[in-house]
């Protein structure tokens, strides 16, 4: 992948990261929650001439004018208490029962640590949270290259999609579903741009 895809790539992962692991009250991202709020991101995304990133900012503003507060949506849709809509792990669209820290979150462990790459977790946490690997994507493009495509092909694109598809389906607010929309449109740009070949796996959810 040449250097300047690499770069945007990683700008974007950053982005997307936070966008889907941190609480939208979180001070660690308020001007990122601003910059989507206000039409503002577009002069900054690197991709907006290689999908219609008119219509996502679109769905970033209608959200500013749904009765449920950005923050109360984040936590239904990622903590609870009831059922998620699309919850965040791998695990639970790769495990047959859908549980959390299933087998291929251990496999993703292994391949950390294999690979001397160490998560900084807050809490006992699945390592495979879409937050989290985003935010990983960009810790790998900046610090070990050499392994962005294993990374991708094995560990996160084989699930991610249907992911993204259940929160642009099923989240019940404007602001997520262009996130996912967003996250969707940029992965699938790169994985042709970089002729990436995710690995088959039965998706469970």
């Amino acid at each position: 992948m040449e250097q300047k895809l690499l770069a945007d790539f990683s700008l974007c992962t950053q982005a997307l990261g936070a966008l889907f692991y941190y609480d939208p009250a979180d001070p660690r991202i308020s001007n990122l929650i601003h910059l989507f709020s206000s039409s503002e991101w577009l002069v900054e995304w690197p991709f907006t001439h290689d999908y219609d990133c008119l219509q996502i900012d679109k769905r970033f503003q209608e959200g500013l004018n749904n009765s449920e507060l950005l923050q109360d949506a984040y936590q239904r849709l990622f903590i609870g208490p009831y059922a998620l809509p699309a919850p965040p792990w791998g695990s639970v669209y790769l495990d047959k029962e859908n549980v959390l820290f299933g087998i291929s979150t251990l496999e993703l462990r292994a391949w950390l640590r294999n690979n001397q790459i160490n998560i900084e977790l807050n809490q006992n946490e699945p390592e495979d949270h879409v937050g989290l690997l985003f935010l990983l994507t960009a810790w790998i493009i900046e610090n070990k290259p050499e392994l962005l495509r294993e990374f991708l092909e094995i560990h996160f694109l084989p699930w991610v999609y249907r992911y993204l598809e259940k929160m642009q389906l099923q989240s019940g607010h404007e602001f997520y579903e262009a996130a996912s929309l967003l996250a969707t449109e940029t992965l699938k740009h790169i994985q042709q741009a970089a002729q990436l070949t995710p690995v088959s796996k039965e998706i469970c959810l």
